[in-house]
């Protein structure tokens, strides 16, 4: 009986797993979770925006934008922006968290603003996120897994009237400073070595206790989730949030006594 070379059968035979190994591969990268959802609570407009992933998008109230950021996205911020105006091109500005005069964000936003901060796939194949006033505060808000997990896989939220109850020299149009923000330096900012809370941080971190309040604040304030695993829901004025129970913005700001030393 005569033989015929199998050698071609074989390759093919081994191309063909590899390319479908390959695409399962690819799917599987492609379609993984990571998909945010910001939702506006509040009784206003909000211009939502996000880097180095998603840029902006206007949001009335009950309106959501849905983005997905790929596996591996660090150092990646969500915030609202509140009192905007933007032309037909996407250029303007606004009172909170403009970042540049577009609608479309590229770079931070200029505080003061409510952030949600994450990095996805990182030190354990956990994904890190967290709400942070250490640029200040503008809106409330809540952030945190769609499906919660165990240990810190869980919602947080800052949603304390900190506009209303803002000290005197951190109260700015819209919002309320960070003390690093106003007045710079080691003390505030922990720009060279360790450094621990101050009377002014800790206004904020009484009201929001989840939150960063100044550069070291780590131990309360990272939150962690299984990476590949979960998604993500970020709510401005979520439900209770004193923003939410008024239709006037910004909130009057009474007169407080903390002020800084």
């Amino acid at each position: 009986m005569q033989m015929y070379p199998t050698t071609s059968y074989t390759k093919m035979s081994h191309l063909t797993t590899c390319l479908v190994f390959f695409l399962l591969a690819f799917v599987t990268y492609t379609y993984a979770s990571g998909v945010f959802e910001v939702h506006n609570n509040c009784h206003y407009t909000v211009w939502a925006a996000a880097v180095p992933v998603g840029g902006g998008r206007r949001l009335e109230r009950g309106q959501s934008w849905w983005f997905w950021a790929p596996p591996g996205t660090k150092m990646a911020r969500i915030w609202g922006r509140t009192n905007c105006n933007f032309d037909g091109a996407g250029r303007g500005g606004c009172q909170t968290g403009d970042c540049g005069g577009v609608l479309d964000c590229k770079g931070w936003g200029k505080p003061p603003n409510t952030l949600a901060e994450y990095a996805l796939i990182q030190f354990g194949n956990l994904d890190f996120w967290d709400i942070s006033v250490i640029d200040g505060f503008n809106i409330p808000m809540s952030f945190g897994p769609t499906k919660p997990g165990p240990g810190k896989c869980h919602p947080i939220q800052c949603t304390a009237n900190i506009n209303g109850e803002c000290p005197g020299s951190l109260r700015v149009p819209g919002g309320c400073n960070n003390p690093c923000t106003t007045f710079g330096g080691q003390q505030y900012c922990c720009n060279h070595g360790p450094c621990g809370p101050t009377e002014l941080s800790r206004f904020f971190k009484q009201r929001c206790p989840d939150a960063y309040s100044y550069p070291q604040d780590d131990p309360t304030s990272t939150f962690t989730c299984q990476s590949w695993t979960t998604d993500y829901k970020i709510m401005f004025c979520p439900y209770g949030s004193t923003h939410n129970e008024t239709t006037n913005f910004p909130l009057e700001m009474p007169t407080s006594t903390l002020e800084v030393a």
